[in-house]
């Protein structure tokens, strides 16, 4: 089984509704167990700010899935929750982004990992600190150093997994 590292975030509808069903589906994913999730954070909107705050989560999931794999069932879990792409950063029912698979590092027209700007995205790393987590190319301690607190707020939510 290889650890993999997922952000998951939504901004339209029942938030915190479509964060718990996003971990359920992942729970339902062939040979892929959820083990840990972060807590809920709520964020700014980024790139595009004329939209509503975002619920921000991390999970950690063990998968027998290639991470080629594992991002398509991703994919067909944001589709089944009805997620429609309409232009970039903006508002979404549910987006689950493969950040880390393992220690694997590739660069492919359909996959970059380590995820190539989550080190932009406090709403990215903020809820991995919560979890676990390992970077295959930065110490976790220089990830903590580049957080600043702004435009995220911890919520009172929890997800059950």
């Amino acid at each position: 089984m290889k650890k993999a590292y997922l952000g998951i975030g939504t901004n339209m509808g029942d938030r915190f509704g479509n964060l718990q069903s996003a971990v359920d589906s992942l729970n339902l994913l062939p040979t892929t167990k959820v083990n840990a999730v972060s807590r809920v954070y709520e964020t700014d909107p980024v790139g595009y700010s004329d939209q509503e705050n975002f619920l921000n989560i991390a999970v950690e999931v063990s998968t027998d899935l290639t991470a080629e794999g594992l991002l398509g069932a991703c994919l067909g879990i944001e589709a089944g929750l009805g997620r429609v792409r309409t232009f970039k950063n903006g508002p979404r029912v549910i987006d689950i982004d493969l950040l880390l698979y393992d220690t694997q590092i590739c660069d492919t027209s359909m996959l970059n990992l380590p995820h190539p700007r989550m080190f932009e995205r406090e709403f990215v790393l903020r809820p991995l600190i919560d979890i676990d987590f390992v970077h295959p190319l930065v110490d976790r301690e220089k990830i903590k150093s580049r957080l600043t607190g702004e435009g995220i707020r911890l919520t009172k939510y929890q997800i059950k997994y």
